[in-house]
């Protein structure tokens, strides 16, 4: 306000012979510009598609919705994003279909208006937020013919990829559970785990259309290990020994990386994009392309990751080391069973560092998104040595936050560190992160080899 003040005295000085209405017109701009300059943007930083990411981001993780549904609606926002930039500036296959004549149309105007009647579509409830950017987006676009041109291959990407995805198995409300196909109970069974023993985690996504991959178990694992075998009885023991929360044989560092990955990959993943487009001055179609690829493929990989996780329905560590540790939850008795292995020995009260998401072992979700994701900016920055910075929860800050950082060189650094941080959080058993890391990487290899390439 003091810089204001002094801004106006020396503004009135200037101007003090003219005439005092023509004083008071000039007063009036200065106090506007004053005005628009001081309020507060509610748009985010970067560029369009950056903007539109980080509002698509903030609506879906804010509706509530688990990781792996989170990831289907990016894909849907993503999707239609990119074949709208795709459609004005080529260069590149379009995800759904060009839209005819667009040329000379605004992207800036495309990516706006395919972002928001997207999201409008599947978040009618946050309309209201979501007009507001949309209505301070398109003000900052110079009206004109490339303007209206622009919304209307926006619209005409978004009611695209709306109609492509109409019946692809997404159930609402917005983390909804499923029936799915039990298993006989038994040693090995999955059973809900404490403490909130939650019903199951979104089964559906399983049975969702991938967006790229011919269909959800195209690249399924092969089953856990027998109970009675030593590869069994090795990931037993370990997780038991590391992956307690009182555990004296896992050091800080080790639990720091374990909290660092409880973040919601949603977030951890998209903003890892934005970052890249800032770091590399991307323009709207590389930005478009990148946030379509983390997206399309995250949604791609979970889907998978979920069918494999219904389909085998393997028991949970906490599950398996403390028969006491389950509820009335249908699938079984009360106490749960033994292995029958005399080479483990179960412990009642065991309870792991953080607590045991509500879906099934096998394979590890954690696994295979991060795999997934190294691989999507390994194969978009054309390199090996990517040397990417990806921020995470920091158990000293807020929750929620993304305060703590990782430096990552190659894709394989990265895959090693979620194998072992979710096996020192006692959630998963090494072999099951192994599992998640090949069927994210296989994954991610078939939709890059299929999608977002340049036309010859």
């Amino acid at each position: 306000m003091y810089t204001f003040k002094k801004s106006l005295i020396a503004f009135v000085g200037m101007h003090c012979k003219r005439s005092i209405p023509a004083l008071l017109i000039a007063l009036a701009i200065v106090l506007l510009a004053c005005t628009v300059s001081q309020a507060a943007p509610t748009l985010p930083p970067g560029n369009t598609v950056q903007q539109w990411n980080t509002i698509a981001e903030n609506t879906v993780v804010g509706s509530g919705a688990f990781q792996a549904e989170g990831f289907i609606y990016m894909g849907y926002v993503s999707s239609a994003m990119y074949d709208a930039v795709v459609s004005i500036e080529g260069g590149y296959e379009p995800y759904s279909s060009a839209i005819p004549d667009a040329s000379g149309a605004s992207a800036d105007a495309a990516v706006v208006e395919a972002a928001y009647r997207t999201l409008v579509n599947y978040f009618p409830s946050q309309a209201a937020t979501l007009d507001s950017f949309y209505t301070e987006a398109l003000a900052l676009i110079p009206d004109g013919t490339p303007k209206t041109t622009g919304q209307a291959v926006g619209l005409a990407a978004a009611t695209n990829i709306i109609n492509l995805r109409t019946g692809d198995g997404r159930l609402t409300p917005i983390g909804v559970t499923s029936s799915f196909p039990t298993l006989p109970p038994g040693p090995g069974v999955w059973r809900l785990t404490p403490s909130a023993f939650a019903p199951p985690q979104t089964p559906w996504v399983g049975s969702v259309r991938p967006f790229i991959l011919q269909n959800a178990d195209q690249f399924l694992p092969d089953p856990p290990p027998s109970l009675q075998s030593s590869e069994w009885v090795e990931a037993f023991n370990q997780i038991k020994t590391y992956g307690e929360a009182t555990s004296s044989a896992r050091t800080s560092e080790q639990t720091a990386v374990a909290r660092f990955w409880s973040a919601n990959v949603v977030r951890q993943y998209n903003r890892l994009a934005r970052d890249v487009a800032e770091q590399q001055d991307l323009g709207l179609l590389q930005t478009a392309r990148l946030t379509a690829m983390v997206n399309t493929v995250g949604a791609d990989a979970l889907i998978s990751c979920l069918f494999a996780k219904y389909h085998y329905l393997f028991w949970r560590p906490v599950t398996a080391i403390d028969p006491t540790a389950v509820t009335a939850d249908g699938f079984g008795p009360i106490p749960g069973y033994d292995d029958a292995n005399a080479a483990t020995v179960e412990q009642l009260g065991w309870r792991p560092l953080l607590v045991t998401p509500n879906h099934p072992e096998y394979p590890a979700a954690h696994g295979t998104i991060t795999s997934a994701m190294a691989e999507v900016f390994s194969s978009f920055l054309g390199t090996e040595r990517f040397n990417l910075e990806i921020h995470g929860f920091d158990a000293a800050g807020p929750a929620g936050n993304l305060n703590a950082v990782h430096h990552f060189e190659m894709p394989n650094d990265l895959r090693n560190e979620i194998i072992y941080a979710r096996l020192w959080a006692g959630l998963h058993y090494h072999f099951s992160s192994v599992a998640g890391v090949v069927l994210g990487r296989n994954v991610a290899k078939y939709d890059l080899r299929h999608a977002f390439q340049p036309l010859n």
